[in-house]
Parts: C-alpha cells; sequence; structure tokens
C-alpha cells in the first residue's frame, strides 16, 4: 500500500524548477512558443459542434499558445483560470518583446481534457482581456486538425512550458 501512494503522489506532484513550490500537474498546460512566422490551414474537422473552418491564416513575430485546460480546471472560477492564463501570456509576450498572442487548443498535453464549451469560454474571455490591454490577438479554428507552418528561434526565452 505504501509503495502504491508513493507512485501515485509522484504521477500527481511534480518539483517545477529549482528552489520552486510543488505544481499540481492535473492542471491548465501552456507550451508558448515565441514565432517569427506561423501560419496554418485547416485540414481535417474533428468535432461536429464548431463552427466551420475553410481558410486558413499566417503571422508574424508572434506568441504561439499551445494550451490545454484540465477537468480539473472546471472545478476553479473560470475568470480566475483565464486572469492565470492571461498574467502567464503577457509574461511571455514582454519577455518576447511582442504585443501578437495567438490561441491554439492544443488537447494533445495531458489525458485530461476540460469540456467543449468551458474550453471555448476560457479562450473567448482571454483573447478579450488580452485585447482590452493591448495585444493583437487570434485563435486558430477550434475543433481542427491544422496543417502548422512555422519558424521559432532558439534561444531560452522562446519556448516556455508552464502548468497553471
Amino acid at each position: 500500500m505504501k509503495l502504491f501512494l508513493f507512485f501515485q503522489t509522484l504521477l500527481t506532484w511534480v518539483p517545477f524548477g529549482l528552489g520552486s513550490s510543488i505544481i499540481d500537474i492535473r492542471e491548465m498546460k501552456v507550451l508558448a512558443m515565441f514565432v517569427t512566422e506561423f501560419g496554418y490551414t485547416p485540414a481535417e474537422k474533428n468535432l461536429n459542434e464548431v463552427e466551420d473552418a475553410r481558410s486558413g491564416a499566417s503571422y508574424k513575430d508572434a506568441v504561439l499558445a499551445f494550451i490545454q485546460a484540465e477537468e480539473t480546471d472546471e472545478a476553479y472560477d473560470l475568470a480566475s483560470r483565464e486572469k492565470k492564463l492571461v498574467n502567464h501570456l503577457k509574461w511571455v509576450a514582454r519577455k518576447n518583446n511582442t504585443n501578437r498572442i495567438i490561441l491554439h487548443s492544443f488537447a494533445h498535453l495531458s489525458e485530461s481534457k476540460a469540456s467543449i464549451n468551458f474550453t471555448i469560454n476560457l479562450f473567448n474571455l482571454a483573447e478579450k482581456r488580452l485585447q482590452n490591454a493591448g495585444y493583437e490577438t487570434a485563435q486558430t479554428p477550434f475543433g481542427y486538425f491544422l496543417n502548422l507552418d512555422l519558424k521559432a528561434p532558439g534561444y531560452s526565452l522562446a519556448r516556455i512550458w508552464a502548468a497553471l
């Protein structure tokens, strides 16, 4: 039994950096990348209940945020999760000297997924808050597999992983 509890603890909690606190890995995951170029085209719709996306888009000098809201995020107030996400993305944008942020739902960072409605609402609220703060924003089509083209520089703050 003690061995089981030890492994269960390992799967639930991980240290995040030297000298930092313990972070619950079941919370929202974000992989933010500074991209000098990013483009997408819709390849395959995988959710019937979302709007049709017919065309792609391209961007330059932006933070591209691969975001996965987790099922446990739904236990929190939506506004608190949105604020935490926005604060993190604004920090990443400042570190990379850009005011462009692209939100991309990427449900492959963990096995746990928040509901479609929760995730869509989270993205829409985050985008509105970012725009109100003077950021240029975009969202990739939700519920689609996309063909992606990107160029990203190779310096440390160009790629930042976080569990929020």
